[in-house]
């Protein structure tokens, strides 16, 4: 493969933004940037009012607009500026600015780092690490790490040397598995590309609900925001909202109640497989996003019940690993393959279930 022409660096930083986005997501962007619980003894209080007390330099204007545009959330639902707070209210305000802008302070993290050379390094990400810092997450991220990483190799090492230190795509908090991070400008403009023109081979793993009907299949459904839930995103197979998304599954193993499938992304639209999944009938097992943390498939038995919830416990979380990862390396312009195992949390749930499913004679 021939050295693909770079896209203006600038361009690229403006357009990686989000968990799991690809270089063209970025109009869809949203993050938080306040959280509040209010305490037992709220009275009622309209919500611009409150949030004013609470935000340096909000006015009212700015808050009904944001209200209004569904970036405040209360309990996880859109509310009206009249709306007034009670009593352990959970606020949630979004907010379009990057957290790119934030400081990212090195810390000494336990990186998981399977492969590194002069221009770049995979990680294995574990379940529960934020990628980026944000709001709420100022600290403990994986940028925390790598930031720490860097600057023990070369203490010259500097942010603006090259922007979160080469974070060319991300993966959501919950969700392991491999990431690239480039090791100097050349690299990133070489990962960013490939990125953006949907030639990097991307292979998940992933347990959803129900008894997927075919063996493999692709999912063509643009993928954009939720219309009132702004946190979330929806698949609109119309096109009529959203940007394109496509994605090739193959089912690996039938327990039943649940799938094993395997799902290769040839778009990176954010939650792309979460919402692709969903908008099959097959949310991803512990999605509590998309519908996943609930008995989908299966009996009304205590039992079964009981089988369910222990598997949450020892996967609380969606059962989604990025498996592999595969491009071209940027100096040696040669193809790269990479493979993690799945994390013990998933392994365990797909043991769990097999030996479920072939107590009940089901056919796998």
């Amino acid at each position: 493969m021939t050295n693909p022409h770079p896209l203006p660096l600038q361009a690229m930083q403006d357009e990686i933004k989000q968990d799991g986005a690809s270089p063209q997501d970025n109009n869809d962007d949203l993050y938080e940037r306040f959280s509040f619980k209010t305490d037992k003894g709220q009275e009622p209080l309209r919500i611009d009012k409150f949030l004013m007390n609470r935000i340096e330099g909000a006015t009212r204007n700015k808050l009904q607009q944001s209200i209004n545009a569904g970036m405040v959330l209360v309990n996880g639902k859109d509310v009206r500026p009249n709306y007034k707070v009670k009593a352990l209210d959970e606020i949630i305000v979004y907010s379009d600015m990057s957290p790119e802008e934030m400081e990212i302070v090195p810390e000494k993290l336990d990186l998981n780092i399977v492969y590194e050379d002069e221009a770049l390094m995979l990680i294995n990400k574990p379940a529960g690490m934020v990628v980026h810092p944000g709001s709420g997450n100022y600290t403990g991220t994986l940028l925390n790490g790598v930031a720490w990483h860097l600057n023990e190799l070369d203490p010259n090492f500097q942010e603006d040397t090259l922007p979160r230190f080469g974070l060319v795509h991300r993966i959501d908090k919950n969700t392991s598995g491999l990431l690239v991070l480039a090791k100097n400008e050349i690299a990133m403009r070489h990962l960013a590309k490939q990125f953006y023109d949907h030639t990097i081979r991307r292979q998940y793993t992933a347990l959803v609900w129900g008894d997927v009907q075919k063996d493999q299949g692709t999912i063509i459904a643009h993928v954009g925001r939720h219309m009132r839930l702004r946190k979330l995103f929806e698949a609109y197979p119309d096109g009529e909202h959203g940007k394109e998304a496509i994605t090739h599954y193959k089912v690996l193993e039938r327990f039943g109640y649940v799938t094993l499938v395997e799902c290769i992304l040839e778009t990176g639209r954010t939650h792309q497989i979460r919402v692709h999944m969903k908008h099959i009938g097959h949310p991803l097992f512990n999605d509590d996003f998309y519908g996943g943390d609930k008995i989908v498939k299966g009996t009304v038995f205590a039992k079964y019940k009981q089988f369910v919830e222990n598997c949450f416990a020892i996967c609380p979380r969606q059962a989604l690993h990025a498996k592999t990862l595969g491009f071209v390396h940027p100096t040696t312009q040669q193809g790269v393959f990479f493979e993690t195992a799945l994390p013990g949390d998933i392994e365990e749930v797909i043991g769990k279930w097999r030996k479920y499913s072939n107590s009940r004679g089901d056919k796998t």
